[in-house]
Formats: C-alpha cells, structure tokens, sequence
C-alpha cells in the first residue's frame, strides 16, 4: 500500500488555490473595470486631453481700457512701448539653450546676462523671481523700455538674435494729466496667481497664466470691466514642441472704459493744497510738545453733496503709480510697504483711521436735540468741570457762560457737550444701566458711522462706534493681558489697564464725556466724514459715495450708467438740520474756523465749517477740518498736525477758491473756477468708441496776500468774546477779519 496521496491536494493546499483564484478574479475584475472607465465612461474627455497635447496655445493680451476724469481726459491708459521679447521654443534650438543669443541680448539692452536669461525661465514653486509664469509658447517679454535705436540693432542683425522680437506693444500708464498723481485712487496691476486662474476657470471671463489684473484702487475694483478678453491663438506641436501648424485663433477683446467722477484739476489743486498744508506745518512750532509738528500724513476728500460723487481724493505720502509698470523692483516695492516712509500704498481717505475730534459734535447735537434737550437752553460753557473726581476741560480753557448748542458749536465748547453727556448716560441708568436709551450711540450709527460707506474702492474700513456691544466685546478679548500687567500705583498705562480690567466693559461717566467730543475709542474715515457732512448740506440723504461714474463699451455701442445711490438719511427734521446749518456757518463767520476765511464772500458762497482737533496719546493732535457749501463737502485731515483750523484752513479755503473763481478780494469769476459747479453730464463719445478729451491747462491761484501766520502770537489786547460779524445791509458779505483771528483758532 502507498503513502503517496492519489492527488497530492491537502485541504490546506486546496485553500490556498481558493485564495489565488479569488485574488487572480479580483484583480482581473478591477482592471476590466478600469478599463470600462476609461474607454467608455469617460472615453470622450480623455480622447479630447490626448487630441490636445499636439496643440499649444499663444495668447494675445486684450488692450485695457482706459480710466477718464469726468471731461474724458485719461488717468490710466495704454501707451506704446518697444517690447523686447524673447522665444523660449526657439531659444531651445539652440546648442546651449539660447544663452548666447540672450548674452549678446543684454549687452544691447545695457542689462545682466543673467537677468535675461531668469526672465525666460519658467516659474514653478521652486524658481524664484523674475520668472515667467505664462506659456512656454508665449513670446516672453524681456524689457518695455527699448529705446529705438537698440530696436534697430536687434531687428537688422537677426542672424545673431535668433527667437528675439522687438515690436511696439501697448503698456499700461499714468500720464498724470496737470500734475495728477491719485495713485490710491487709482491702483496698479499685477500677474496673477495660479489660485486665481482656478479660481476663474468657471466664469465667463477666466484667467490666462499671462494675465495681469487689478490690485489696488479703481484697477482692481473695475477688473472685469477694463480687462476685456484676451485671444488665443492654438498651434499645433509635434512631440518635441516644434510647431508643425495653425489649429485656429479666437481675436481679443478690448476692455471697457471707466468714466469717473474725479475732475483732473480739482484733483490736482487737492493734493497740492494737502502737501503744501504738510509742508508748511513741518515749519510751525507745536507749543505743547516743544517741536514743530512732523505732519507726517494727512488724505483730502471732495465731494458733491448731492450725488455722493468723488469729485477729488488725495492722500499723503503718495507714490508715482508707473512705478509698477513692467515690473517693480524689490528695493522699489519694500519703500513702499514699509514703517520708514510710512506706507504710500494705504488710501488714507479710505483706509485711514482717527478720532475725529470736534467734528463728531454735530452727531452729539443731534442726539442730544433727539433726546429731548433744548437747543437753545442756556448750557454751561464753564472752563472745566469735574466728574468721578477727576477735571474735563476745555481744550483752551474758555469760559463762554450761558450758551445754546448752536453757539457751543460754533466756539467748540468742550464743556457744553460734557454736561450733556453725563446728562444723558445718568438718565440711562448710570454704570449700572438696565434699559439705556443710548441716544448718542444710536445716533452715531444713524450718521452712518460703525460701517463701511460702501464706496467703489476695495479695502475701506469701517471705522469703530465705541457702544456697549464693541466695549463688552473689547473687554473679553483684552481681560486676561489688562488683569496681568495692570497696576494700582504703576505707570499711567498700568492704571489704566487696572480700571479696565475691573469694570472696561461698562460706559463710564469719562467714557460718556469723552465719546461726545469726538476722543476716547471712536474712530472713522474722511471718506466717512464726507458722507456725514455731505446728508448735512443737502437737507439730510446720505449717499454711497462713488467714484466710477459710467462703463463705457471700447466700440462706444454701449453706455452703462453707475447711478448715485441712496444709503440712508440723518435721523434728523428739517427743522433741527437747519439748526446745525446755522450754527456751522457761525463757525466761518465768528467761531473757531473765522481767522481762516477773513474776506469770504459768505452771501454769495455760504460756507459752513466745523473744526476738530483730535489728542492722540504719544502724539501730537491730529488736525480735522469739515466744510461745505450747497455744491460741495470739502474734509480735510492731518495726522500730527495741530488744530483743525490752523493745520487745514489755509488750504481748504484755496481748493474752494479755485473751484468757484474766487479772488483774492473776495470777488467771484466763475469762468475762471475750475469747477463752479459740479458736472452731471458724461464727455462726448466718438462714432469709434474713442472719448472726446479736451486739453486741460494747470490752474494758477491769482496773487494774493500772505495768510494769517498760525503760528503768531494773540494780540493782548483783543476781546475774549468773538465778535459777531457785522450786517453790510446787502451786497457780498464778508467774514471779518482782524484780531479775533487769533483767539478763535483753537477748535
């Protein structure tokens, strides 16, 4: 009998055959599936991806649209350049990749061999700047600043310049039209990135590699609309990149253009008043802090107070915007981010937040007429008061005595508003409220303050409405760091943050009197502050402010409108607005702002005003003038730079003269105004799309005499009450002028 089994087959060797025949199964099922996938499911979108990798594209850029000043006068265009660029496909013909070809390219050009041949690499995240992040078939752009004569060396020896190209190509520009910078307004344009070309793959409109788009101002708000559509021209490649043909070509889009509200000149005469206004300041001698004032910022907003328009918006220090044309410099880029020239880029019209000082007073009248207070009860204009054991004064320590709220406006008396607002936070309940009214709250957000205005601009702030919400809220999120470092008897900022960490999510009685005047926590805008004053002058609509005005079609066929829109209105009658108009003219007439607009011919041009001086701790006072008349709100700001009136008057009173044409009489010209009235109408679009540009001259201020000196001292033997100005009985009147001016200057 045999040991050897009739199969040799155990049942663990059977088990094992069962395993590989189901593993074998599997892996057969998996890949039949695959298959299935891939020849039927899917089988078109691979054999498109397979049909495609013959074919490359090139892309021709769409020619941007143009940025217009409301006369149809360019603020951003497109100018012709001599382009050197270079072909990477062709470069790779050569034997050593084209290093040769672009050697002797850069001796031409007066560059580095090696910043030519790093402009034609391809970017990817390992290759750092300069690179090229487009296609590899795209004629690769090595400079735009040829000159003509190295165009002509280039194209007449093409034997040694295999693949380069010189060829004239439109660049953007900022030809700055009379002296125009507005570089924050405007903006500037960058590659994109390759998150954005994903981004965009859905729309309508996407993205090429080779794009460049908005990044600032009016450029990256308006993109869609400047930027047009770029062609694509599709070749087709044999397997070693070599064009063997043409596979179609879809023709560029030209971008629409932008009309705006912004007029050139006035522009111009904005921020030339703003930096001379900065300049002079850096002359002038701060008496509380021992050194002249460093005026180291400041932003200027026009408006028209009856569409929200930005007539002109400036802000300081500033830039040229063509910096960024064919690529900025990285010494070139770190000036303009950095602490040392302090930040050219922020639109500090937009971005730039301050207390806003004695400005905000016509939001504290209005509150308090709203709770129920007289407007013309006798307030106590006394030269302090103390509350909680600790004195409030007056900025300069005035004593007006009994006074109504129109004549606390027009002298800035500090106390007045005090007395109300402890009034008030009494009323709702103390340290301790359980149902506050919080009318001084409410009213401010009624005012529009706490939010973004909404303008066309991108990145505004919004400024802060210090309430009960945003203390309870500050308070949780400081606690921890003020009950740590906070002192009984340390340093002043250890007390503070002592008090805070016990009880800062109240309203303290400081806090209610602080808040009234315009100091403590609030902050905004002078874009903000335009809006404000802009509701005040036209009986009580605020508007969206706005700079785009219309979107013009590159044919012309097509004209589409950016209407002015409504975005609330003051929380006040008729009656009470016309209180505040009243009292705002006395501050030019006879209060605060009066040395400064001595000779206004305030019958013809009724002019209203309110001055701010906000105190910034560590710093010296930031300077706040708000004005307008029945065309325009004009607002001015100067960081450390003394008292609204003194820091600002002088050059906003010179941007209304050179709207309306005043002299330096008084008299009025309106035909040599620059813009005696605000424009409604668009400019002239030709049959082909151009727009009608008329050349416009830079103004020139008449002669006149020299502004009062802010900076001299008061005549002793002035009186101490401002004096009313008196009743000429018809003609022009004018805002006296004499030794008042020096002790009214104060805000």
């Amino acid at each position: 009998m045999s040991n050897i089994p009739e199969t040799g087959r155990t049942p663990r060797v059977k088990i094992r055959v069962i395993v590989i025949q189901v593993l074998v199964f599997s892996l057969l099922l998996t890949l039949g599936g695959r298959l299935w996938y891939l020849q039927i499911r899917n089988g078109q979108q691979y054999t498109q991806e397979a049909d495609n990798n013959h074919v490359q594209q090139v892309v021709q850029p769409a020619v941007r649209g143009s940025i217009v000043d409301d006369r149809g006068v360019p603020l951003a265009d497109n100018e012709t350049r001599l382009v050197v660029s270079a072909s990477r496909t062709e470069l790779l013909k050569q034997p050593d990749d084209g290093k040769a070809v672009l050697t002797r390219l850069a001796g031409v050009l007066g560059i580095k061999p090696q910043d030519a041949v790093d402009k034609v690499r391809l970017c990817d995240a390992k290759t750092p700047k300069p690179c090229w992040n487009g296609s590899p078939y795209q004629p690769i752009p090595i400079t735009d600043k040829a000159t003509t004569q190295q165009a002509l060396q280039i194209m007449e020896r093409r034997e040694d310049f295999p693949g380069i190209t010189a060829e004239p190509t439109a660049v953007r520009s900022y030809p700055g039209p009379v002296g125009v910078n507005a570089a924050q307004v405007l903006g500037y344009l960058g590659p994109v990135t390759d998150k954005e070309v994903a981004a965009s793959e859905k729309t309508d409109n996407p993205l090429l590699r080779s794009d460049s788009v908005g990044r600032a101002g009016l450029e990256s708000q308006y993109d869609q609309q400047l930027r047009g559509k770029s062609g694509v021209t599709r070749y087709e490649v044999d397997n070693l990149g070599r064009v063997i043909g043409k596979a179609g070509a879809t023709p560029a889009q030209a971008g629409s253009n932008l009309v705006t509200s912004i007029d050139s000149r006035v522009q111009a005469v904005t921020e030339k008043e703003l930096a001379e206004a900065e300049k002079n300041l850096r002359k002038q001698y701060d008496s509380v802090t021992g050194e002249n004032y460093k005026a180291d910022s400041g932003a200027a907003v026009v408006m028209d107070v009856h569409t929200g328009r930005v007539i002109a918006m400036a802000s300081n220090p500033t830039y040229d915007p063509n910096v960024w044309t064919g690529g900025i410099s990285s010494a070139q880029y770190t000036n303009l981010t950095n602490k040392k020239s302090n930040y050219p880029l922020l639109n500090r019209a937009t971005q730039g937040e301050s207390a806003p000082g004695s400005t905000f007073k016509v939001i504290s009248t209005s509150a308090a007429v709203n709770a129920g207070y007289n407007p013309d009860g006798g307030y106590p204009c006394t030269s302090s008061m103390t509350v909680g054991g600790r004195v409030f004064k007056n900025f300069e320590g005035e004593n007006f005595g009994a006074i109504s709220l129109a004549k606390a406006l027009e002298v800035s008396c500090d106390t007045v508003f005090y007395n109300v607002a402890y009034d008030q936070w009494k009323k709702d309940g103390g340290i301790n409220a359980k149902h506050p009214k919080d009318w001084f709250f409410k009213t401010a957000h009624q005012f529009g303050l706490g939010k973004k205005t909404g303008i066309d601009l991108p990145n505004e702030v919004s400024g802060r409405v210090p309430d009960r919400q945003w203390k309870q809220a500050y308070w949780d999120a400081n606690k921890a760091a003020w009950c740590k470092d906070g002192k009984k008897g340390g340093s002043y900022v250890q007390q503070i943050e002592f008090e805070n960490c016990k009880d800062g999510y109240q309203i303290r009685p400081g806090d209610s009197l602080n808040y009234a005047i315009g100091q403590g926590d609030t902050l905004l805008t002078p874009v903000q502050e335009a809006v404000m004053y802009s509701a005040i002058a036209n009986g009580g609509t605020m508007y969206q402010p706005s700079i785009g005005k219309a979107v013009v079609s590159a044919d012309g066929k097509k004209v589409t409108p950016i209407a002015p829109k409504v975005s609330g209105h003051l929380p006040d009658s008729k009656k009470t607005i016309s209180y505040i108009n009243k009292a705002l003219q006395g501050v030019v007439t006879s209060g605060t702002a009066a040395w400064q607009f001595g000779g206004w011919p305030q019958n013809k041009i009724t002019l209203h005003a309110k001055t701010g001086t906000a105190e910034v701790a560590g710093k010296q006072t930031t300077a706040w003038l708000a004005t307008y008349t029945k065309d325009y709100a004009v607002i001015m700001t100067i960081s450390q730079g003394g008292t609204g009136s003194g820091g600002a008057g002088p050059a906003v009173r010179k941007i209304y003269e050179a709207m309306y044409g005043i002299g330096a009489d008084g008299s009025i010209d309106p035909k040599a105004g620059i813009l005696p009235k605000p424009v409604s109408a668009l400019p002239k679009i030709q049959s082909d799309g151009s727009i009608d540009a008329p050349e416009l001259k830079p103004y020139k201020a008449p002669k006149k005499k020299e502004p009062v000196d802010p900076s001299a001292p008061a005549d002793p033997n002035a009186s101490e009450q401002p004096a009313e100005p008196a009743d000429t009985g018809g003609g022009t009147q004018q805002v006296a002028a004499g030794p008042l001016a020096t002790l009214t200057r104060r805000d």
